[in-house]
Formats: structure tokens, sequence, C-alpha cells
């Protein structure tokens, strides 16, 4: 990975589409230090603690749920720890974003979180939320529930350090 020196922090807020392209093991090939709340064996209060320093890092790879024609980068997150460093944090974000997750408009990119992310990251993490019986977001009120914090970026905000870079294949969700 280019984007990656010895020494460099590189945060990984838990997506599906960076973990299958293996990237936490070029990083740590590189020399750079891994933070990854999603680590296996992690009480939540760890997981809380790294995913703060992820906010911090000077890399930050992750991906996006969907992404318009026009470039808005829409998103859900259960904590806002990813929403949040996509638009100010880390010192470069790079996203990572499968063809599939292209979408016509926006109003195409919500109807991708409500009946693709949601339901496939609520079986990930084997929540029991309602989406799961029924295939599709419906705006549940349950304890559980994943989707808190939406996010819509549609220019790079102005101070930060972020690179889109979509890729011909099917990854993540």
């Amino acid at each position: 990975m280019a984007s990656v020196e010895p020494g460099m922090i590189v945060g990984f807020p838990g997506s599906m589409t960076i973990y299958q392209m293996g990237l936490q093991d070029q990083v740590k090939a590189a020399g750079a230090k891994v933070l990854d709340h999603g680590a296996p064996g992690l009480t939540l209060e760890e997981r809380v603690k790294i995913a703060r320093q992820e906010m911090l890092s000077d890399l930050y790879l992750c991906s996006s749920n969907a992404i318009t024609l026009d470039g808005a980068l829409i998103n859900v997150d259960a904590w806002g720890n990813r929403v949040g460093a996509m638009a100010f944090g880390p010192k470069k974000v790079i996203l990572v974003v499968s063809v599939d997750k292209v979408c016509k408009d926006e109003a195409a990119a919500f109807e991708r979180l409500k009946m693709m992310a949601a339901p496939m990251n609520n079986q990930r993490l084997a929540t029991q939320n309602p989406c799961m019986k029924t295939g599709a977001c419906i705006n549940c009120q349950v304890k559980n529930r994943i989707c808190r914090a939406y996010s819509i970026l549609r220019k790079k905000p102005m101070v930060s350090d972020i690179t889109v870079i979509v890729l011909g294949e099917q990854l993540g969700f």
C-alpha cells in the first residue's frame, strides 16, 4: 500500500470491504500500527476506546454504504465513529467502494441502506433485530438498533483529506 509508511497508525472501523481485501495484513507488513475496534475478544469498553483512537489515526481505511452517480457518499452507522471520521478526524481517509454500491441518486442510496446494508450488518453482528427476519429495515425502535447515525457527504469537507476508490468488483455490503 503506497499510502502506508512504517510507524503510521491506521484505523480499521469494521468495513467488510476492507477486511475482504486483506488490507490489514498489508498495513502490518508495511510496518504500521493497526487499530481495529472489531478485533475478536475485546470488551465493549476496549472497543469504544480503540474506536476513539481510530478517529485520530494517520490513515483511516473504510468503505461507504452507497455512493451516488454524482459522488455523494451515503452512510449509516451504529456508534457514529465511521461517519464522524469520514467528515473530520483522521489525517487521511481512504474509502474503497465496490461497484455494487453505486446508486443512481440519494433516494436509491437510502433504499440500498434499507434493503442491503442494514439487514446484512445486523446479520453479521447477530443483533436479532427485526430486519434480520423481514430482510429490510423497518425503522425499528429496538434497544439493539444499529441504524442510528446517518450521513450524506456531497462534497469533501474543507479541511479533510479524503480519497474515494471505486472497485470494479463486488465486496462487502
